[in-house]
Order: C-alpha cells, then structure tokens, then sequence
C-alpha cells in the first residue's frame, strides 16, 4: 500500500495511470508539491461522466498535498480537439462557448471544493485570457517556428484522422495540439504547473506541451510532467457514460442526482463494477478487495457493488444532499414500496418516471378509475375497477382496495402531486394543475 503522499502508487493502484511523460514525476511529487492541471473544453453547458475521472485523479493530487488546477478551454473551445474523434466537432458561436464556460466552471468550483477533501485551494483558469490578445503572426513566429511538422503529423490524433475514408482533417483542427501545448508552457511559466493529467487519448497533446517547454529552453529550470489515465470503459469496450437519452451529465439541471444514480446502479455489469469502484470512488482498496471476493458467492446480495458505486459517485457529484434526494426517490418507486412520500422526493424522480398533467376539476373527488384510465395506466375504467379491487393499486405508496374510491384533496402531497402505482413496477407522477 503506497503512502499517503505516494500519489503516483496510489493512482497507480487504482487502475488511474496509462503513461508517464517527462521522467520520474513520482520521485518529484515526493520532493514537494506540485501543481497539476487537467483541461476541460467547453463543448456543452455541462461536464459528463466520462470528465469525472480527470477530477477523480486532480481530487486525489489535492488529498494528497498538491494543487489541483482546472483549465477552462474558453479559447481552445473554439477550435475543437480532434482527439477520440471521427470527424470534426461543430463551430459553437462565442455566446454559446461563454455560456457553457460558466456552466463548467460551476461544476468544477462544486467537485473540488472541500466537501470532496482538504488540501490546497484549488484553480481555475480559463485560457482565453492569455490567447484572447495573441495575435497569428507572433504565434506562428514564438511557438510555430518551433513545432516540427513531421512530429505533429505523427500524433494517433491526427493520423488517425488523416487515414480514416473520410474528409480528413482540417487546419483549424491540425493546430489544436499546438494551442493546447502553449497552454501547458503558459502555466509552467505564470502558475508554476508541472504536470499535466488528461485521458489516455491526450497523450500527443501532453507530449507536444513538454516538447515545447523543452524547445523553448525551459528544461533548465523545474522538470515537467504528463500523466494519462485510461478512458472510462466497460470490458467490452464500449465507452462508459451513454444513456438512452444521451450522454450522462454531471450538471443537476441536466440530470437529476436521482437519474445519475439510476444509471450507475443499472448500466454497471458485476464484471465491471469492482473497477469502477477503484476508478471513480475513494474507498479504502482493502474494501473494494473484499467485495470484489463476495461477488458471485452465496451471500452476495445481487447489486450490492453497483449500490456502493451509485452512492459514492453521487456523492461526489452532488453531495449528501444530492444522495440523500436520490435514495429517498428511489425508495419511492421501488416496486410495492411503502415508502412515506414528500414533494422533494417526487419531484426527484420526476424526469425518471413516466409523467402526467391533469385538471384540479379532474382529479379531486374524481374516482380513482377514472383518473387511472385517463392518464394511461389502465386501459380502461372498468380494468382500472379491477385492479383496485385485486390490490394492484396504490396512490402515494398507500394500497387502494375500494373499487369506488375518490382522490380527495388531502391525496395531493402539496396540494399539486400524486403517485399513481399500477401493479408493482408501473408508476407515474401525476402533476395537478389550476
């Protein structure tokens, strides 16, 4: 077991390190702090599962005593990294580029603040502000002049792309490494950066920021590093963080905490979770170890794992506040659950359960049939009465066996919601209107 500033080891023991670049940063992480940047490009309004190992690993730099450095993309956003790409990303305009800038930079002050752990204070910079007044000719003449053609052609990014049946690659695109390696020589110089992290795709654009500060004649002073972490993957694969909406995102305007549960406790197989649970948690190895031992054994209980990674991540992403929402709304639409309900809870599972919109006139004093059959969860009155008087129904998580029975206005939990159960999985959230 590594020390506790042993982070290299420690990373490395969590299945966190594809690659080194630049030598034994291992050795200077031990000699004191460093800081360490990951970039983000502002491609969306919100980061996705796939960034959250990049501020797993600069969360784990911070826990063990250097300082974690988050780099907006607000210049290199415009240009758009080929990286893991197929073909080129579409032009944003600079109001929507600003407007997702903000919206990652919220998510980044929530996940490395110190409700994730202690540690230096970290930094957010955009990298805007130091290209926003570099003009193409001093460009091209203090740092072009100093990439070699041949080696940029070279990069798996690009020639990747070039060999592809397809368009192939455009200038704009060609360049990104270049702007992303000025970035890295920028921060070595004004902040003091020394280590880069980034996926395990970033390798070429981290090697061209270390080729640059070397070119450049700064391998005198302090050395530089690059670290990569693998792609968040299954084992077959495929990339982890698609759902069948869409990506899966970190922001809770775009995904509930409830959602995000959901789908960590859903989309994990057992042959995958153990790994996750290093990758993406903080749990002591040790743990992780022993479950990793149960799974498959007679007194396993089935999901247990997938349980554990849901609430940490959760967690992480959204605080115990955030969890604690996400349980309660998963309680509530647990089959045949009995679960006391408040209006959080619903609206929490709001976006995660089928939905209706109905009239006060049609709901209070309305037979419960009735209202079932409008709003689709019977097919009719009569298969409604039916299964009231069966006990498949439930309103609120209380059974119903009175085929007669009306909603009163004391059924509507803050006087506007409603859940309606029919049978033990079939459950939507009726929302009453004026």
């Amino acid at each position: 077991m590594p020390s506790e500033t042993d982070v290299v080891a420690l990373l490395r023991e969590r299945g966190l390190v594809q690659d080194v670049a630049g030598g034994e940063l291992a050795s200077a992480a031990a000699a004191g702090p460093l800081n360490v940047y990951c970039g983000f490009d502002p491609t969306a309004d919100s980061l996705h599962l796939g960034h959250l190992l990049g501020l797993v690993v600069l969360t784990w730099f911070r826990r063990c005593g250097h300082t974690p450095v988050a780099l907006l993309g607000g210049a290199t956003g415009r240009v758009g990294d080929p990286s893991g790409r197929s073909a080129e990303r579409p032009v944003l305009t600079d109001e929507q580029i600003e407007a997702n800038v903000a919206g990652i930079r919220a998510t980044l002050e929530d996940l490395l603040s110190d409700r994730n752990g202690g540690g230096p204070a970290p930094v957010i910079l955009n990298n805007l502000d130091w290209f926003r007044d570099v003009s193409l000719l001093a460009f091209l003449r203090d740092v072009g002049k100093h990439a070699r053609v041949g080696t940029m052609l070279s990069r798996e990014s690009v020639r990747s792309r070039m060999e592809a049946d397809n368009e192939g690659m455009s200038f704009t695109e060609f360049t990104y490494q270049l702007l992303q390696g000025y970035d890295f020589l920028h921060m070595s110089r004004e902040h003091n950066v020394r280590v880069q992290v980034g996926g395990s795709d970033q390798m070429g654009n981290v090697v061209a920021g270390l080729d640059l500060i070397r070119r450049l004649g700064l391998g005198s002073g302090p050395a530089c590093f690059g670290l990569t972490f693998p792609l968040l993957t299954k084992a077959d694969g495929t990339k982890m963080g698609k759902s069948a909406s869409g990506a899966v995102w970190l922001s809770p305007d775009k995904l509930s905490p409830f959602q995000l549960y959901q789908y960590l406790l859903g989309s994990v197989p057992d042959v995958d979770v153990c790994r996750f649970l290093r990758q993406l948690t903080f749990l002591p190895l040790a743990d992780i170890a022993a479950l990793e031992a149960a799974l498959g054994t007679p007194g396993y209980t089935p999901n247990s794992a997938q349980r554990l990674l849901a609430s940490e991540v959760t967690r992480f992403v959204h605080g115990d506040a955030g969890l604690q929402a996400a349980l309660a709304a998963t309680a509530a639409l647990a089959p045949g659950a009995d679960t006391q309900l408040d209006a959080a809870a619903l609206e929490a599972v709001a976006a995660g359960a089928p939905a209706a919109e109905l009239p006060r006139s049609a709901v209070v004093g309305a037979p419960l049939a009735d209202v079932l059959a409008a709003v689709g969860l019977q097919p009719s009155k009569a298969a409604a009465r039916r299964l009231i008087k069966g006990g498949g129904v439930r309103v609120n998580n209380r059974r119903e066996a009175d085929e007669l029975v009306t909603l009163a206005e004391t059924d509507l939990i803050e006087g506007r919601l409603v859940l309606l159960a029919a049978g033990k999985k079939n459950k939507l959230l009726l929302r009453v209107g004026a």
